[in-house]
């Protein structure tokens, strides 16, 4: 076998992964109405475990930062005995599972949440609609409710207590989503942060503040190595703008590079190379995501980056929805499975565990590699 950066293993604190191949977290709604995770949750992720490292769909922290209707949460002893089932599995399948803790912030709506009230967010800014809510209707997004400052602590109080649910939970660590238009990624950019305040526009410093007071109470709660950071700096999905994103990120990166987290999780895109740019500037572990508002991230892909030493581990997403098996099919230079669209985002088997893998040696892809 030729040597494939992408099937090495890779220390990542405690946990030894067999390669560096990622499975990136993907929104698929399998979760009942209260925010439990399906059976068939335990399922998919075993089913994937050959991976280096899984990292979780988006799990909203406390009813408050509930981004849609049945999308995960990590709140309630339902939610934890749930996901215990959805960890048990990929452990007794031999991987190793982080569960990302995504605040919706402005994200959401009435109709989508348990409350059925009016999300928060930084400011009085509403994401550009229509907006799917439950039901698969569309509806006009709303203008969310500014945090106060007392939510704004409430806020980093449920991103520490629902990391602790998730070691509880059976979780190796956890993934705060600082991205793609979620919460911190709100009090990040230009037009969704314009407060006047300590957390507001004024300076990189008042910007910052959040995602620097989210990350430390976690890593005291749960400590720093199990506790990781994404990012994407520049990425304009759900309407937001960031003209400079290097000043922001330097300094976000320099706040939080001497906690000693268990890795950045940074995806790149066309306008703002971030991994040149803020690769340097991290000492810690480093997964890279390049299909981010791309065309999915190829095995080419992800070894041109390894080479390049701009990370030390690759996430794939779409490719991980048809091919539970994705390292072996790496390994064996298989063909991909196509995803089909039909089941992408409903709530059975159907388009989710049906996927099929190749009859291969069980043995850990990359194991036998270093």
């Amino acid at each position: 076998m030729e040597n494939i950066l992408l099937l090495t293993p890779y220390s990542l604190g405690s946990l030894r992964l067999p390669n560096r191949i990622v499975m990136a977290p993907m929104t698929r709604f399998r979760a009942a109405e209260d925010g439990t995770p399906l059976p068939v949750v335990a399922e998919y992720y075993a089913q994937r475990a050959s991976a280096g490292l899984i990292v979780t769909e988006g799990i909203w922290p406390s009813s408050r930062g509930q981004a849609g209707w049945r999308m995960p949460g990590l709140e309630t002893s339902s939610h934890i005995a749930g996901w215990q089932q959805v960890t048990d599995a990929v452990h007794a399948a031999g991987g190793r599972i982080y569960a990302q803790l995504m605040h919706g912030g402005r994200q959401g709506h009435p109709l989508s949440r348990l409350d059925g009230d009016v999300p928060a967010g930084p400011s009085a800014v509403p994401v550009p609609g229509p907006v799917h809510v439950r039901g698969g209707m569309k509806a006009d997004p709303v203008v969310p409710r500014v945090m106060t400052r007392d939510d704004i602590r409430v806020a980093v109080q449920d991103y520490a207590t629902a990391a602790a649910n998730a070691v509880s939970a059976g979780f190796d660590g956890v993934e705060l989503h600082g991205a793609n238009s979620y919460l911190i990624h709100q009090f990040l950019a230009d037009n969704t942060n314009v407060r006047d305040d300590e957390y507001g526009c004024g300076s990189i410093a008042n910007r910052i503040r959040f995602a620097v007071e989210v990350v430390t109470a976690v890593a005291d709660a749960v400590g720093a190595d199990r506790t990781a950071l994404r990012l994407s700096p520049g990425n304009h999905q759900f309407g937001m703008t960031e003209v400079e994103p290097s000043p922001v990120y330097c300094a976000l990166l320099k706040a939080v590079n001497g906690l000693g987290l268990a890795y950045l999780h940074l995806t790149d895109n066309d306008q703002y190379p971030a991994l040149r740019d803020l690769r340097p500037r991290w000492t810690g572990t480093l997964i890279a995501n390049v299909g981010e508002n791309r065309a999915a991230t190829s095995q080419q892909a992800g070894e041109s980056v390894l080479a390049a030493g701009q990370a030390d581990l690759i996430s794939y997403g779409r490719a991980f929805i048809a091919n539970p098996d994705l390292p072996v099919r790496f390994a064996t230079d298989a063909k991909l499975n196509a995803i089909v669209e039909k089941g992408l985002y409903t709530h059975g088997r159907e388009g989710y565990t049906d996927y099929r893998a190749l009859e291969v040696d069980p043995e850990p892809i990359g194991a036998r590699e270093g």
